[in-house]
């Protein structure tokens, strides 16, 4: 059975050091790809775009820097829960947002309230749609 978890999210896209814009983020957790949490950002004037990562990355990036290539969670204050910094690469381009931690905790809460972390590989389901879970990320990718 296919469940998911789902919230909506304000976060600033960081344009330049003067520019920044509030925009809807769909944040999304769903059993069938159990370690991945995804994100799509609705910016003005484009289509959506989804990002996927790992539910585990986002957690330990809201209490200190982490991730490597691509997506890079970090604090925006290193003794402080209050904003996190998600920065998204593909090449040369890069996108910058910063979100409150508060509404990301509550997501994350509820992620782990329907698969506990750590008790991922225990859905019976999830090598079934291992294949399809990687072809889906890897076309949302491809399409971002």
């Amino acid at each position: 059975m296919r469940e998911s978890v789902q919230a909506e999210v304000m976060m600033s896209f960081l344009v330049s050091d003067e520019l920044s814009f509030r925009i809807p983020v769909e944040l999304r957790y769903e059993t069938s790809d159990p370690y991945a949490v995804r994100l799509t950002f609705h910016l003005p004037g484009d289509a959506p775009v989804t990002w996927a990562f790992g539910r585990e990355l986002l957690i330990d990036g809201v209490g200190r820097p982490c991730g490597e290539g691509d997506v890079r969670v970090t604090p925006v204050e290193p003794d402080s829960l209050g904003e996190v910094l998600i920065r998204l690469q593909v090449g040369s381009d890069q996108a910058l947002f910063r979100s409150s931690t508060a509404p990301l905790l509550a997501f994350l809460d509820r992620t782990d309230k329907l698969v506990p972390l750590g008790q991922e590989g225990s859905l019976a389901d999830f090598d079934a749609h291992l294949d399809e879970a990687l072809d889906r990320i890897l076309a949302e990718q491809g399409a971002g």
